[in-house]
């Protein structure tokens, strides 16, 4: 990669927490020079920005903010801009959290425990085409079939798909999700007879609890908010 090139990096760093934020920022601009970054601070925000400019060389995810819970941010993103390299970023550092992840397309797994020297480090690895996970951390664990068999089905979905189906695991009607995206209920309503099918499940609250089981246990020790 030329110097020219290398001027040109360009990072999004998407999580609620400023202080964190800054932590990332120190640790990418410590990268090289010159690298461009955004911050975000929820995850509408984000796609917002994505939808605008998609000509990132990475993305800094938390998988906790507003607009997104546990999984649906990264799947989502894997589905919409599949050739974006992301990173997940998180507080909870349980082996089935990070593993899942990477289930799911995660370039990497940064936890916010490490220092900005480390931080630097992984960011650098992940952008030398490597994936990252902690060290010292036991990723062979025996799988959860169940779970595993859901996030094969999610990999199914369409962009929209994704979206209509975070919006349903946050208690919206179709008449506000159509409203959100800007779509008719009609719409809606197609979309959510597509999700049923194929996740296999006859009615939104089963879907619903489908795609919580892919988090359960996983977020026992980490407060919501």
């Amino acid at each position: 990669m030329g110097e020219d090139a290398k001027a040109r990096l360009r990072l999004a760093i998407a999580d609620d927490h400023p202080l964190f934020r800054g932590a990332l920022r120190e640790a990418v601009q410590g990268h090289q020079a010159g690298v461009e970054i955004e911050e975000v601070g929820t995850f509408d925000d984000l796609t917002a920005l994505l939808e605008r400019d998609q000509d990132f060389d990475l993305v800094l995810l938390d998988l906790t903010m507003p607009g997104a819970r546990g999984f649906s941010g990264l799947i989502y993103l894997r589905a919409q801009y599949s050739a974006l390299p992301v990173v997940v970023v998180s507080g909870n550092e349980e082996p089935g959290v990070i593993r899942r992840c990477l289930d799911l397309g995660a370039s990497g797994f940064i936890p916010k425990t490490l220092g900005v020297g480390q931080m630097r480090e992984a960011i650098t690895q992940v952008l030398e085409g490597d994936t990252f996970t902690p060290p010292d951390v036991n990723l062979a664990a025996s799988a959860d079939g169940e779970a595993d068999a859901i996030i094969a089905r999610l990999s199914t979905l369409t962009p929209q798909q994704v979206r209509v189906l975070m919006m349903l695991s946050e208690g919206r009607l179709n008449k506000q999700i159509a409203y959100e995206l800007s779509v008719s209920e009609a719409t809606v309503k197609a979309h959510v007879s597509a999700i049923l099918q194929k996740l296999g499940v006859e009615s939104r609250t089963q879907a619903v609890i489908a795609v919580s089981k892919v988090e359960t246990g996983l977020w026992s020790q980490q407060p919501q908010a």
